[in-house]
């Protein structure tokens, strides 16, 4: 008797742990039956279609309230697991060292920027139609003696060529609103044949040589006597501030590093980039430098992270192409003055064995700081999933 009676008291208990486990709010998406011999079955009732008392924690809607929240739970977990590993995957490589196919619009930074505009005249109600302006520009950010290129051509809808004249073209800066004026207009000289037509720009050798700021090129067109305006805008800083020395290469911490020399005349933060291609030209990692630098012979280091050369064991020997570099002036614009660019590849690695490097994920305080704290969002829902009890 007395043992009949402690395990009903022991299985009304386990009924009331069972009921009093956590609850918690989340995405719903309720299971539709609850799988046999689970601990959440629906307790067993003395006869058919006996009725439960309203209010008591085991009627039928009670039950599926609690599989609800379970659901949620789960959903919540399922989540909290998935931003932890995403985290984890997209922080194993530095953000100086990263896979070049996450930026493809760094793979080519040289590459003219080519648009295609429709024929407009300033104040004009809307664009003539059944004509297109096809322009292209090799640079937008220029320094010191550097040129810019541009060109001018016009298509039909179809993609053939139409006759276009360049009536006027003209440099103008396009000054801080706080000047009272600008500088005169330079007369710009397009020339070419076939309908396209290009022009070169040198602000260093015209009355812009010590203009720091925004200068715009305009061309004024007539196709078959219909009257259009194009603009490209370069923004210019007369200041050099740092000249390109001799690349090395080591292996340190794992990784491959590339040692690019700087004679830096201007102190300041110096943000320099690269590409890394494999020995079959095949582009594999974006590369970057962004620190405070001295005056006088400096390294700007370019590494490729050991755990990226293992994880895309690209074919050796690595080429290292389209260096670029600014020194960063902030709260002023122009908010950068240029190196000179180093278009194509200018230096080859020597072959190493994948060995050589690390297969260890990047390490930081913040990084460390972000994975301890995904992980404790895991560990919180996992315990609220476990059965009273264990």
């Amino acid at each position: 008797m007395k043992r009949g009676f402690w395990l009903a008291g022991a299985a009304l208990a386990g009924l009331i742990a069972w009921w009093a486990w956590p609850r918690a709010a989340a995405v719903p998406e309720a299971r539709a039956s609850v799988p046999a011999g689970s601990h959440l079955a629906l307790p067993a009732v003395a006869s058919a279609g006996a009725s439960r008392p309203s209010g008591s924690p085991f009627t039928d809607a009670a039950l599926r309230e609690r599989l609800s929240q379970r659901d949620q739970l789960l959903q919540r977990l399922e989540r909290a697991k998935l931003a932890l590993a995403t985290y984890r995957d997209q922080t194993r490589y530095p953000h100086e060292s990263r896979p070049i196919a996450e930026h493809p619009d760094q793979v080519h930074p040289f590459a003219p920027i080519r648009e295609s505009l429709p024929l407009r005249f300033p104040g004009s109600k809307g664009a003539i139609p059944g004509v297109r302006i096809l322009t292209t520009q090799d640079r937008v950010f220029m320094s010191g003696d550097e040129v810019v290129k541009v060109s001018v051509s016009a298509q039909d809808d179809s993609g053939k060529t139409l006759p276009l004249l360049i009536t006027r073209a003209v440099a103008f800066d396009l000054p801080d609103p706080r000047q009272a004026v600008g500088r005169p207009q330079m007369a710009l000289d397009f020339t070419g044949g076939d309908g396209v037509y290009s022009a070169t720009f040198q602000p260093s050798h015209t009355a812009f040589a010590d203009f720091a700021g925004t200068l715009r090129l305009q061309a004024t067109l007539s196709q078959d006597g219909r009257q259009g305006v194009v603009n490209f805008d370069i923004v210019y800083q007369p200041q050099v501030p740092a000249e390109w020395g001799a690349i090395t290469e080591r292996v340190a911490d794992g990784s491959l590093d590339f040692l690019v020399g700087i004679h830096v005349k201007q102190p300041g933060r110096y943000v320099v980039n690269a590409r890394v291609d494999d020995a079959k030209g095949q582009p594999f990692a974006l590369v970057s430098f962004n620190e405070e630098l001295d005056s006088g012979a400096q390294t700007a280091r370019l590494r490729v992270f050991g755990k990226l050369l293992r994880d895309g064991a690209p074919a050796m020997p690595l080429r290292l192409r389209d260096l670029q570099g600014f020194l960063l002036m902030e709260d002023r614009f122009p908010d950068r003055a240029m190196l000179a660019r180093r278009e194509g590849v200018v230096y080859r690695s020597a072959s190493y064995a994948a060995k050589s490097f690390s297969d260890a994920e990047w390490t930081s305080e913040e990084r460390d700081r972000y994975l301890a704290e995904l992980g404790k969002d895991v560990s919180q829902l996992e315990a609220q999933l476990q059965p009273p009890g264990r």
